[in-house]
């Protein structure tokens, strides 16, 4: 499972593609390809000739040498031209098959023909255009990209995220960079020889907004320990002396207010009991050291978040209710009105006086940091919702300013003012974000379950020099160490990833995988940590223990797919370009309009309000238009909704990659079924052996088993696990198979012993020119009717028997393809076995378009046919040979207990390796594109329809306006009701299958 899990996590550092499909080109290439082979060139070294001849010689002798991929560093581009520029260059060169240039990340990706061009013909190519080039090492390149994730703090909408991204994307050495606005992080891969983590935070600084490191990315780990004792300066030395000589150890930082030191190491060279152990010796006692006990850094930003908004919308609140009332509530009460209406200089009244007193801490103490968010935005040049609301809430208190001043300065001027707009904009405002944060953090409770499945403590086993059991410690969880042996009681949780050394018990693993029935372990099966240990004791050394546990790495796989961005995203994306600038025009036009209007008489008196004049009237339409847009629920409406489904799916054991894999999965209308282990069992059985050569039953199955026990096929292992039964000894040495060969989806041969071995299907022993008698053709067909595969064994070239296999269709898998065929979504099943065997699983599970003996490039053809006709695709398969057609299906779907090739080429992973999560998949991806379409049908509607109306398109013929406050409420209400609408998706439910 850990294998699996890491499988997982690299997935998202290579898009989902498996080793071989990653080599492939990812970036669209701008200039067509050339052909397979260069017309008329011959072959390094060999002469000229008739136009091909020797090439085509070349090719008739079975030289034709293999295509090969090479990465190019390319600097001094600049733009999309200089990137076609390298392009064509390099594609005009003989034996160039593809290449594709990445101008961000300074790259160039080249196919190629090595006996044609050479590494160092490209690099001459790219010069010659006038970039310098060099050949990277794909190995040492791999090593040097890093995944890092920073806290973005001051984002407050999806204009903010446009530039922060923009920024990293073109920092050097950023491969990737993608923004949520809904868990404010930035995830960034870069290459760390180019560009540190440090200079990826300071160019997020630059543009306004304060970042903050979450992790690096880098293959170390830290821990944070509290140290008590006495810490003077000679102590602190010793300890950061002793620390940094351990092996391993990175860096050592201290932080003597808290008493805290911050150690990064390398896992594998030491550990956290380590640390502690040289701290304490290290001092002669005088300093312990303990695991410094504080929140995630996320939960942290978070809840500093939540507590800053909510004061802050209390202290608004305070100032801003004695305002309400006394422009909108005492004026209708006589007694409290004389009071109010008193003058105090000239014509500025008691209640004027007041409400500026009042309105003024609102405005420039609690309200600052939308004028710092303002002022950062226009320095970048991109202006967002801190300045609508800057905006608005300035222009309703200044122009009150000068309004009481006027009168205060004046016998006759009677003045409006705008006090209780700028103060009760303000509240809401903070309402809205408050109530937003609370909201959004729900998004990811899946995650936060994920994360507390671990357990606080673990019984740590002592052994002495003998291997026995000396005693036994209770530690801490996260103290817990490679090679560590965990004590694990019924009842209990599992403490790390490991393998069983002794006991036996039944482990519930459905809070990982999904699966709801315990599974039993023994010696030598692995555990995961975080599941519950249902009866017996059990002895567990710890294999992978603090991030690379299976725990930790599928937390980080449901988080880089909460970053990636779904393909819908880009339509919010290109409003929120020029939104906010449209808004501010739209309002300046409104104001104009209105203030027009009223200079040229062009409505009557009683439109406009007694308090107010014709100025007045205008400029609070103005407000409210600028108020009441928001671009917040459209820059929420995507992210938040794959936020929650994808945490949901985790926690129906269906992990999905990202927001891509969301949209494709709900457009699929055809899927094709791989056989062996997704629509069946996946672990086969000899259920009869027919000998047509006179030996011994014992004495066949060694050479077959032998021959087989090289494979990875379940028809092989099968094989194997039989042959163990006829031998009593439990380890049995099984003879030697030398020469051995593997054709996926046809069988083996190896010469064994002093016979030659082949083990295969039918086409395989022909295309070995091997005869096949009559009475195997019979045995065949037979075994063809009854869903059973007829594996022939071939020795010297002699037929000498058939085992027939059984693989078990999997439980309900009827009821699914039925299920599936009720959701318009057509089933077909491809298979590399032969067609009777495919024929009869097709009609049993109900499967009626099938495709037999297909090999993996055939299963990947097909696939890309059904694309070519218009169909949406997803592919189900868990082996290595499922890994071309996953890759190019619209949507792959790996079984869990498949291969880690498999699973890494996927684009979601079934952890239960039920089929039923076939249906869970497309239902959820479906119910949460409905969610997404729904939420951008209110942002957009409540924009289109809010903003004419403050504008004041139904004041001439109602007389209804809106006020600004009014208007900022509503503009807080939108971008909370998106968030809600999608938490809604917390309370999914899977379909009920009959039968189920």
């Amino acid at each position: 499972m850990g294998a699996t899990t890491r499988a997982l996590f690299l997935s998202c550092f290579h898009g989902g593609g498996g080793s071989e499909v990653t080599r492939r080109l990812a970036l669209r290439p701008r200039y067509p390809s050339m052909p397979r082979r260069p017309k008329g060139a011959a072959a390094a070294g060999g002469g000229g000739g008739r136009g091909g001849g020797d090439l085509e010689a070349a090719e008739v002798a079975g030289n034709e040498e293999e295509e090969k991929v090479a990465m190019f560093s390319v600097s001094g581009m600049t733009c999309a031209a200089c990137a076609g520029s390298v392009e064509k260059a390099v594609k005009r060169l003989p034996g160039i098959h593809d290449a594709a240039v990445d101008v961000l990340g300074g790259r160039a990706q080249v196919v190629f023909y090595p006996a044609f061009v050479s590494e160092n013909r490209i690099t001459e190519a790219i010069e010659d255009v006038g970039f310098e080039a060099k050949l990277i090492d794909e190995e040492v390149m791999e090593k040097n990209i890093l995944l890092c994730r920073l806290h973005i703090k001051g984002m407050a909408c999806k204009y903010c995220t446009s530039t922060v991204e923009f920024v990293l994307q073109t920092s050097p050495g950023v491969q990737r960079a993608s923004v949520a606005l809904a868990t404010e992080e930035a995830e960034i891969r870069y290459d760390r020889r180019i560009v540190s983590a440090t200079q990826l935070i300071q160019a997020v600084e630059e543009t306004g907004f304060e970042a903050i490191l979450l992790t690096t990315g880098e293959d170390r780990s830290r821990i944070d320990l509290k140290m008590d004792g006495v810490l003077d300066e000679r102590s602190l030395m010793m300890v950061e002396s002793s620390v940094q000589a351990l092996p391993g150890v990175e860096n050592v930082k201290f932080d003597t207010e808290l008493n805290k030191v911050t150690i990064l190491y390398k896992p594998d060279q030491t550990g956290p009991r380590d640390l502690i152990e040289v701290i304490k010796s290290a001092t002669s006692g005088l300093v312990n050291a303990s695991i410094y006990l504080e929140a995630d850094g996320r939960d942290q930003h978070r809840y500093g978040e939540i507590k800053r908004y909510r004061q802050s919308f209390l202290w608004s609140l305070i100032f801003s209710i004695p305002i309400f009332l006394t422009s909108m509530v005492f004026m209708y009460i006589p007694w409290l009105k004389a009071g109010l209406e008193k003058k105090v200089f000239n014509m500025m009244s008691t209640g004027e006086l007041l409400r500026w007193i009042l309105s003024t801490p609102v405005q420039f103490v609690i309200g600052r940091k939308f004028y710092a968010g303002a002022y950062k935005a226009m320095c970048r040049g991109s202006p967002n919702m801190d300045v609508l609301i800057a905006l608005g809430t300035n222009t309703a208190y200044f122009y009150s300013v000068y309004s009481v001043l006027r009168a205060a300065t004046s016998d006759n001027y009677m003045s409006t003012d705008f006090f209780e707009t700028s103060s009760m904009l303000i509240s809401f405002i903070l309402l809205g974000k408050y109530l937003e944060i609370l909201a959004k953090g729900k998004t990811s409770e899946a995650i936060a379950k994920l994360m507390d499945l671990a357990p606080e403590t673990a019984t740590l086993l002592i052994y002495d020099h003998e291997g026995s059991v000396v005693g036994e410690n209770e530690i801490d969880s996260r103290l817990i160490q490679k090679n560590d042996v965990i004590k694990v009681v019924p009842g209990g949780k599992v403490a790390s990833d490991g393998f069983v050394i002794w006991g036996q018990s039944h482990v519930n693993e459905s809070m990982i995988t999904g699966e709801s029935r315990p599974v039993a372990k023994r010696k030598g099966d692995t555990v995961i940590g975080g599941t519950v240990n249902e009866n017996g004791v059990l002895h567990v050394r710890a294999t992978f223990v603090g991030s690379e546990s299976a725990l930790a790495q599928i937390v980080r796989l449901v988080e880089s797919a909460q970053m990636a961005k779904a393909p819908v995203q880009k339509f919010a994306d290109q409003i929120s370009r020029v939104f906010v600038p449209l808004v501010i025009l739209f309002s300046l036009l409104t104001w104009l309009a209105w203030f027009a209007a009223g200079r040229l008489q062009s409505y009557p008196n009683w439109w406009i309000p007694p308090s107010m004049d014709n100025f007045q009237l205008a400029l609070q339409f103005g407000i409210s238009v600028m108020v009441i847009a928001c671009p917040c629920a459209l820059g929420l409406a995507t992210p938040t909704a794959v936020m929650v489904a994808t945490g949901v799916g985790a926690s129906h054991g269906v992990l999905i990659k990202g927001g891509q894999a969301l949209e494709s999965a709900q457009k699929v209308d055809c899927i094709v079924f791989d056989k062996t282990g997704t629509l069946t069992i996946g672990k086969p059985v000899v259920v009869d052996t027919r000998l047509l050569k006179n030996m011994v039953l014992r004495e066949f199955y060694d050479y077959a088993a032998a021959t087989e026990i090289n494979s990875e096929h379940p028809l092989a292992k099968a094989i194997v696990e039989h042959a163990k039964k006829l031998h009593p000894e439990e380890n049995h040495i099984w003879p030697e198979a030398r020469d051995f060969i593997s054709v996926t989806g046809h069988g083996v041969k190896a010469e064994v012993g002093d016979k030659s071995v082949i083990v295969g299907n039918k086409s395989f022993m022909l295309s070995s020119d091997i005869d096949i008698p009559l009475e195997a053709s019979e045995i065949l067909m037979e075994e063809e009717e009854k869903a059973r595969t007829g594996i022939i064994v071939a020795m010297d070239q002699e037929v000498a028997g058939i085992i027939s296999v059984s693989d078990p269709i999997k439980q309900n898998a009827h009821e699914v393809i039925s299920y599936l065929k009720s959701m318009n979504v057509e089933s077909i099943m491809v298979t590399g076995d032969n067609w009777g065997t495919a024929n009869a699983i097709g009609k049993e599970v109900g499967i009626e378009k099938i495709i037999a003996e297909a090999k993996p490039e055939q299963k990947a053809e097909m696939v890309k046919e059904l694309q070519m006709s218009g169909r949406t695709v997803a592919m189900v398969g868990d082996g290595i040979n499922d890994s071309p057609a996953l890759v190019s299906a619209d949507v792959g779907l790996a079984i869990g207990a498949g291969t880690d090739v498999a699973i890494e080429a996927a684009d979601i992973v079934l952890m239960k390796s039920n089929l039923e999560d076939v249906i869970t998949a497309i239902d959820l991806s479906r119910k949460t594109f409905f969610r997404i379409r729904m939420n951008y049908v209110w942002a957009l509607g409540y924009n289109v329809i809010g903003i004419p109306i403050a504008a004041g398109i139904l004041f001439p013929s109602t007389g209804f306006r809106l006020p600004p406050w009014v208007a900022g409420a509503a503009m807080a209400a939108s971008s909370v009701s998106v968030v809600c609408w999608s938490l809604l998706l917390r309370y999914y439910k899977s379909p009920k299958i009959v039968g189920s």
